[in-house]
């Protein structure tokens, strides 16, 4: 039996040590690879996975639409080349368009390298060099968020590049021609001269005359692209405000209404 009251110094010393030693331990227990070279292979496969996650959450809800080549062109691969992510994303595959009911299929594969690391010291001891693959796909609807899982990488040792289609959009001189179209408009010819104004496809028009004004509305709906203008009594053309909430869908959209009868 330790005799403490014989020997208060030594009893005292050891108390110390063992109360050192303990928190040594505690301190090891806490500091990650305090005590093991941690494996690069390991951390490779961690970090392509914290990519994935990351795509998944930047990919996000869906509200335009969009097929999937343009999607892996524009918020994958541009995405990747201007980021500072130590983990290669390469889009390998895709399918489909995020509109009605269709869904794009985009699969991604994520190359991660980790250097060697000799540690800095206690708590870090390293790491040894490491390369990790992993893919995953990705489905996303319209009006839906992004869904993802892991799956077998393909044997495609290049794969394709994917291209972006150009966006319909308004015409940059829009607000020109609408105007040019409503000044020598009439009543009659308004529908005819600003159809005639915007012979793209993919440009809606509406007209119509209100309390002797007329009133027209060019737009690209999909996209939520709207200019409203308004030729008054007196000739002056005005360009009347409206709630950009309006163009989503299930609202009025590009209308003449957005002036002549706004939502209330």
């Amino acid at each position: 039996m330790l005799d403490t009251m014989a020997h208060p110094h030594r009893t005292r010393r050891r108390l110390n040590s063992t109360a050192l030693a303990g928190a040594a331990v505690a301190l090891c227990l806490v500091s990650a690879g305090c005590a093991e070279h941690r494996d690069g292979n390991s951390m490779a496969r961690d970090a392509a996975t914290t990519e994935a996650k990351s795509l998944n959450q930047s990919l996000g809800h869906r509200s335009r639409a969009r097929d999937a080549e343009y999607i892996a062109a524009t918020e994958i691969l541009e995405a990747a080349n201007g980021g500072t992510s130590d983990v290669r994303r390469e889009p390998v595959a895709w399918s489909g368009r995020t509109t009605g009911d269709e869904q794009a299929t985009i699969d991604v594969r994520f190359v991660a390298t980790v250097e060697e690391s000799s540690g800095t010291g206690f708590g870090d001891l390293g790491n040894s060099a490491g390369q990790a693959t992993r893919c995953y796909r990705y489905q996303l609807q319209l009006y839906r968020y992004t869904a993802f899982e892991e799956i077998d990488c393909p044997s495609v040792a290049t794969p394709p590049v994917p291209t972006a289609a150009p966006v319909p959009t308004l015409p940059d001189d829009t607000h020109d021609r609408l105007t040019a179209a409503l000044r020598t408009a009439t009543p009659d010819t308004l529908a005819s001269r600003v159809r005639a104004a915007f012979p793209e496809k993919h440009v809606t028009v509406d007209t119509t005359t209100h309390e002797n004004a007329l009133v027209a509305a060019v737009g690209v709906p999909a996209e939520r692209e709207c200019l409203v203008l308004v030729r008054t009594p007196g000739g002056a053309i005005e360009t009347p405000g409206y709630d950009q909430i309006w163009l989503e869908p299930g609202e009025m959209g590009c209308r003449t209404g957005l002036y002549v009868s706004p939502p209330r």
